[in-house]
Parts: structure tokens; C-alpha cells; sequence
């Protein structure tokens, strides 16, 4: 069976747990990109099945429903955080700007490849003054090359560092929350680098959504109450495993009257 540039497949050797989009195709070798799971992969295409566009495919719509925050619109008003997200992928990164559009929170999106995250995002910061600041893309731990504390065995977990503790320099911890770190990234080097939440504790993949579910509930979070930290990761797709972090308070300021 012929494959083309955009087909969507997944992977028989994986029993086909994964849909992938063809992003290129050369001398048999497909280049994959999760649908939604944010993840770059190659295989033969004889290891490729096709699949059907279905409602399986896109499960944005699955996290909006069961994003709810009960806000008392009668007496109080509302000002959530402003989100700066910055990702190397623009097809996940318009996901997630539909994502912030739908809950009502304020985001700016820039798409920016990970190894120039470092030396650009004190001059965005600057210029945008956000108080989340998302920073993702793609990541991979490369399990073959030795231990899971190595920097060196991630694909981008360095480059997610110089990009959190540049931005450290800018602001602290209780003045700019950061969500750092893709599929498979260094979660604990990140916390310590300077994130809030970072991911990923037990080195699995992550959906395209997760960094940008976690801005919306920290943007959605009472800037004088600390967060349910646990509540808001169990928004995500695979909870805790694929992202952790740090209680801290919210960035949305409550006024009154309306």
C-alpha cells in the first residue's frame, strides 16, 4: 500500500497504540508526528497501517468538557493570568491556542524551535509581561544511552532548562509560573531548574493539550489561594505520571462588583 505525505497511521509493531501524520517519507523511512501525543518518531513504512479520520483522532473536545470552573458571575468579577506559550510544533500550538480561546484565557503563542528557546525568551517576557509562561515543544529519553538523571540522553531537556533558568532571571517563582518540558522530558532537572510543573515523572509521552490544560487551571486559579495541585494534574492525560509540580497561587484576580 503506497503512503503519502500527511496519511494518517500507526505503527504495527506497537500494536498500533498511536496515530501518527507522515510528515516525510524517504527511501521507505516515514516520519511521524503524534496526533496527539507530542511525539516524533521514524519507521519503515511496511511497519504502517492507515487509518480513518475519526472523532478518535482529535479528542480536544474531551478535555473542554470536562474543564469546568465554577465562577459566581452574579457578584464577582473575573481576571484570569496571561498565558505565554512558546512551542517548537505549530500544529500543537494552534491546538492550544484554540484550547486557551475556549476557557476564556488571555495567550499569546509563539513558535519558536527548542535549541533558540534560551537565548529568546527574556526578550518575550519583556515584551509581553505574561504570568504563565509555557515553554514545549518535543523531547525524547533515549533509554539506550544510559541513565534517566544524564541531560545528555534527551533529545531537548537541555535546551528546556536554558530556557527555564533564563527565564528565572527574570522573575521568581510567585511572579511568573512555568510549565516546562515535552514527551519523555527530565522532570526533576526542570523543577530544579526553576519550573512549576515540569514533566515528565515517569518519562512517558504526553498529549499535545497537557502544558496548556496546566496554564488554563493555574490562569483559572484564585491569585490569593493556593492551587489544587492534585486536581489540576488529574486534568491532564495521564496525571501525574506525565506531569508534576509545585503548589503554588493561582494568577486570576477576583473583583467586585461586577
Amino acid at each position: 500500500m503506497p503512503f503519502n505525505i500527511g496519511d494518517l497511521v500507526t505503527r504495527n509493531s506497537h500494536n498500533n497504540d498511536t496515530v501518527f501524520k507522515i510528515i516525510d517519507i524517504d527511501s521507505g523511512i516515514a516520519i511521524l508526528k503524534g496526533v496527539n501525543i507530542r511525539l516524533l518518531a521514524d519507521s519503515e513504512t511496511s511497519d504502517l497501517k492507515k487509518v480513518e479520520v475519526s472523532n478518535n483522532v482529535k479528542d480536544d473536545q474531551v478535555f473542554l468538557d470536562r474543564f469546568q470552573v465554577d465562577l459566581d458571575r452574579n457578584e464577582y468579577f473575573y481576571l484570569p493570568g496571561k498565558v505565554l506559550h512558546i512551542d517548537s510544533d505549530e500544529d500543537y500550538l494552534e491546538r492550544c491556542m484554540d484550547f486557551y480561546k475556549n476557557v476564556h484565557v488571555k495567550a499569546i503563542g509563539v513558535k519558536i524551535k527548542e535549541e533558540e528557546i534560551g537565548n529568546n525568551v527574556k526578550g518575550l517576557l519583556e515584551e509581553y509581561n505574561p504570568d504563565i509562561l509555557v515553554i514545549t515543544g518535543h523531547d525524547a529519553y533515549y533509554r539506550k544511552l544510559g541513565s534517566e538523571t544524564d541531560n545528555e540522553n534527551y533529545k531537548n531537556t537541555s535546551n528546556f532548562i536554558k530556557g527555564v533558568k533564563e527565564a528565572r532571571k527574570y522573575e521568581n517563582h510567585d511572579d511568573l509560573i512555568i510549565i516546562a518540558g515535552a514527551c519523555q522530558s527530565n522532570y526533576e532537572e526542570l523543577i530544579k531548574a526553576g519550573a512549576n510543573f515540569a514533566s515528565s515523572p515517569k518519562r512517558i509521552n504526553i498529549h499535545a493539550l497537557d502544558p496548556a490544560i496546566i496554564a488554563s487551571s493555574v490562569a483559572l486559579s484564585d491569585k490569593n489561594k493556593p492551587i489544587d495541585l492534585i486536581g489540576i494534574l488529574e486534568k491532564t492525560k495521564y496525571g501525574s505520571k506525565g506531569i508534576g509540580g509545585i503548589i503554588t497561587n493561582g494568577t486570576m484576580y477576583v473583583g467586585y462588583p461586577r
